[in-house]
């Protein structure tokens, strides 16, 4: 069984306990003042948790058992340095702690390989760029994080982009409810003779929309925006952005 296996590693994840915020609290405490049978405690109680994170990289063909131990790793790298002053949840610091030991360990065991002083740049860019966002409420720039670690901008570039997980030809960029377009699809040989009169077709098609639905489309399929971005910006609501991208791209079906 993989997705929904009960046991992994040996345990029995239908039968996992589950700790109150305030028995956390105590056991993380109790932790701090070298309780080895509180942190054995704490470790069990959030096992869980674990479970929970590595449900979002079942889709990746790793182990289980794997991803599973290395994010009770992280589990317990959370234990040791969370700061029970601070008077945050230790889900909220706990959480990105195990998402980042499974990332390392799928980004060191990547087919791929990437140099180790590359790795530490992208890590430490990675570091800086979270803790920016929580500074700064919002995401830094490449130039930030350059200004940040006080290295080149290529250099940032370069690193995070080593260890960018590869994508699938088969990935899925987009489905309207009926065919769905791949990124194979969008892979197209320039020797083709027939690529610049699809070409033209498409810019044919795409004038005749009004400048509503190309500014959707733009944001959309051009800048990556959400529905929920665009209706913002333009100050409609997420159901007419979908509907009007829909409306937009039969136009463009039936034209070309």
């Amino acid at each position: 069984m993989q997705y929904n296996k009960v046991e992994i590693c040996g345990v029995n994840t239908s039968k996992l306990k589950v700790l109150t915020e305030k028995e956390k609290m105590e056991l993380l405490r109790r932790v701090k003042e070298g309780d080895t049978k509180a942190r054995e405690d704490l470790i069990n109680g959030n096992l869980r948790l674990v479970l929970s994170v590595i449900q979002r990289f079942t889709n990746r063909g790793e182990n289980l058992d794997d991803l599973f131990q290395v994010g009770c790793i992280g589990l317990i790298k959370a234990i040791d340095h969370f700061d029970i002053s601070q008077g945050v949840r230790f889900s909220t610091y706990g959480v990105p702690m195990i998402i980042g030991e499974i990332r390392r360990y799928l980004r060191d065991n990547n087919s791929i390989r990437v140099s180790r002083s590359l790795r530490d740049t992208a890590y430490k860019a990675m570091q800086a760029k979270e803790k920016m966002t929580a500074q700064n409420n919002r995401e830094p720039t490449i130039d930030e994080i350059a200004k940040e670690l006080e290295l080149p901008r290529e250099d940032i570039v370069l690193a995070l982009e080593s260890i960018a997980e590869p994508v699938s030809l088969y990935e899925p960029v987009f489905s309207d409810g009926g065919d769905t377009i791949y990124v194979m699809d969008q892979v197209g040989d320039n020797n083709d003779d027939s690529n610049w009169l699809d070409e033209i077709a498409l810019k044919e098609a795409i004038r005749d929309l009004n400048n509503r639905e190309k500014r959707i489309l733009s944001m959309r399929f051009f800048q990556g925006k959400t529905q929920m971005e665009v209706a913002s910006e333009i100050g409609i609501s997420q159901a007419q952005v979908s509907r009007l991208e829909k409306a937009a791209l039969d136009k463009i079906k039936k034209d070309i």
